[in-house]
């Protein structure tokens, strides 16, 4: 992106927001319904200014903490916060999310594997849990641990 292309992009952000924060005052829309989307938003951002620039990899962190947070806190505006009791476990998935993507687009380093498998494993594991067919997970675990079993015999 150009430089005069660059020093654009925080008036068209701040008009952005401006304009979403009169949105409440001449429609029947309210701020409690809106604010959501400013988290969305933000995360949205943050993966634009990773593809603008993809030597910056540490953006997807917080894009896709803020995109998948934003995404459960509009889904518990409209549908009702009770939700949350089962999306809780998205705030998990999330900067699990971030790793991977970080190890996918950046310098491939091994060491974001390892809290990108145990965040996006506990969210899986806690959202198939809160889903009821915890039993197949079980069942799961049982069949990749006699696979595990099997294979270290043959070592």
């Amino acid at each position: 992106m150009a430089s005069s292309q660059k020093s654009l992009f925080p008036g068209f952000i701040l008009i952005a927001l401006g304009i979403l924060l009169l949105l409440p005052k001449f429609t029947d829309i309210s701020m409690r319904e809106l604010w959501p989307l400013i988290v969305l938003g933000g995360g949205i951002l943050f993966f634009v200014g990773f593809f603008v620039n993809r030597t910056d990899y540490g953006l997807l962190m917080p894009g896709s903490i803020l995109t998948v947070s934003g995404l459960v806190f509009t889904y518990c505006t409209y549908e009702g916060w009770y939700t949350m009791r089962d999306l809780w476990p998205f705030f998990l998935v999330a900067p699990g999310l971030g790793f991977a993507l970080m190890y996918l687009f950046g310098k491939r380093e091994q060491g974001l594997l390892i809290p990108a498998g145990i965040l996006l494993g506990l969210g899986t594991l806690f959202l198939v849990g809160r889903t009821g067919f915890d039993y197949l997970l079980a069942l799961v675990f049982i069949i990749i641990g006699v696979l595990f079993l099997l294979t270290s015999r043959k070592s």
